[in-house]
């Protein structure tokens, strides 16, 4: 007879495999209805399971939408994270850039849990505190490449002074930044960044947004009939934001 604890590992393994099954065929039906469109019981039906088996792992449809968020958030973000590790040669543009690519090839190969996470809101759907730290990890990943960049003097202020090691710390920036923007940059800037300064931050915040506009517009067809295929014009709208946010 097995033990107590081997029957417990056996059921956390079967109970582990069918929420896989489960998030699969809801990624499947994701696919084609859309977010909005996500039923339990036709997710039930598809898997041959009854409606009131499949409650007992996801009580709602907001929870199973909440668990693919989840996963697609942290898909997106170990991609980023993985490129950064990986950069060649590993200076902060290049970790950037290298960081841009990987999270535009990962919306390539999965539109529609990219769709889900970028795109538009789902009618009625609010998203719980435990996608918060999912979704952080994409542009935490992005704040730790300027927070190395600072720390080795690569990167430089908008009057092209150094910030960080070469020439020491970083000058008031805060007064070309305007009234509230001012003041939420520097927020930004001590709960997340303290040797950041505010403004690298708030140009990483414009370089972060008009990364994923582009990969939005060239997933939605924005470009068709002008920048598409778009890996050209990718690659030097990156090149462009690199020097924007100061990495040069």
């Amino acid at each position: 007879m097995n033990p107590p604890n081997a029957v417990l590992t056996a059921r956390e393994r079967a109970r582990a495999e069918l929420t896989r099954e489960i998030k699969d065929e809801a990624s499947r039906q994701l696919a084609a209805v859309g977010a909005d469109g996500l039923s339990l019981r036709a997710v039930a039906r598809s898997l041959g399971m009854v409606s009131s088996a499949l409650y007992r792992y996801f009580p709602s449809r907001d929870d199973l939408l909440t668990a693919l968020i989840i996963d697609a958030y942290n898909a997106v973000g170990s991609a980023a994270e993985e490129a950064i590790a990986i950069a060649t040669p590993p200076a902060a543009r290049a970790r950037w850039a290298a960081a841009s690519r990987a999270i535009r090839a990962w919306a390539l190969a999965n539109p529609h849990q990219y769709a889900l996470i970028y795109g538009s809101p789902v009618p009625g759907y609010r998203a719980p505190a435990a996608t918060i730290a999912p979704a952080s990890r994409v542009p935490l990943a992005f704040v730790r490449v300027l927070r190395d960049a600072v720390s080795v003097g690569e990167l430089i202020a908008s009057d092209g002074a150094w910030w960080g090691t070469v020439d020491g710390a970083a000058p008031p920036v805060e007064d070309s930044l305007a009234g509230q923007a001012a003041a939420l940059a520097a927020a930004l800037a001590e709960a997340d960044a303290p040797d950041v300064p505010a403004e690298a931050l708030v140009r990483a915040v414009i370089a972060w947004t008009q990364l994923f506009g582009m990969i939005s517009f060239e997933l939605f067809g924005q470009f068709v009939g002008s920048f598409e295929p778009a890996d050209a014009f990718f690659e030097h709208a990156v090149a462009q934001l690199t020097v924007f946010v100061g990495l040069r």
